[in-house]
């Protein structure tokens, strides 16, 4: 996983409430185990649609999403997160999510933030013109128009993030106690060890 220090860009107004995962990523798409390409079927249904945000030139770049409550609900694929991730978006800021999206967000690297209603209104409308910037050392989310709305995080997550580490690296970092064990294991219960052929 990348590290996440900080993500700084546009940020694209979305706002829509209850956004299932089967809008974000429609099922026909589940189809594959890599994570390349589905951000072309993210959002699919809302770009089928003249006039859509996602398409619009002034949000091409982005790396932010501002969404409304709820964002992330219904099934549990983590195919969502691959697919914002796919489309460039490192961070997602939102008054509330389902529990299984942030899961998934958290272990793909994936920023999803939680504000209150107002703080997420500013931001909505700072997006159409200006910058936003998320600082994970602060905890904070910025706007150059001097807004400074702090946000939790678990520190183990905020500690994870900022560093990198998905699960494997954690185990990783627990090898010398993993072998010591496997050690100990050879020679006090040897019949748990298969035989050398």
């Amino acid at each position: 996983m990348q590290p996440v220090d900080k993500v700084e860009g546009r940020a694209i107004p979305f706002g829509q409430k209850n956004v299932d995962t089967d809008v974000i990523i429609p099922a026909k798409w589940l189809k594959t185990i890599s994570r390349e390409g589905l951000g072309e079927g993210a959002f699919e249904a809302i770009r089928a649609q003249d006039g859509n945000i996602f398409d619009d030139p002034d949000y091409a770049d982005a790396s932010i999403l501002i969404a409304g409550d709820n964002f992330g609900c219904g099934s549990s694929r983590e195919h969502a997160a691959w697919a914002l991730d796919d489309m460039g978006i490192k961070a997602v800021i939102a008054p509330s999510f389902s529990d299984i999206f942030s899961g998934n967000a958290f272990k793909n690297g994936l920023l999803a933030i939680a504000l209150p209603q107002e703080a997420v209104d500013r931001l909505m409308e700072v997006a159409k013109t200006d910058p936003i910037s998320i600082d994970m050392q602060t905890m904070s989310v910025t706007t150059p128009f001097q807004d400074r709305f702090a946000f939790e995080m678990d520190a183990f997550r905020q500690k994870c993030l900022i560093e990198g580490l998905d699960e494997i690296d954690l185990t990783m970092a627990k090898s010398d106690a993993i072998e010591v064990h496997e050690k100990s294991i050879d020679s006090s219960q040897p019949w748990m060890t298969p035989a050398a052929v």
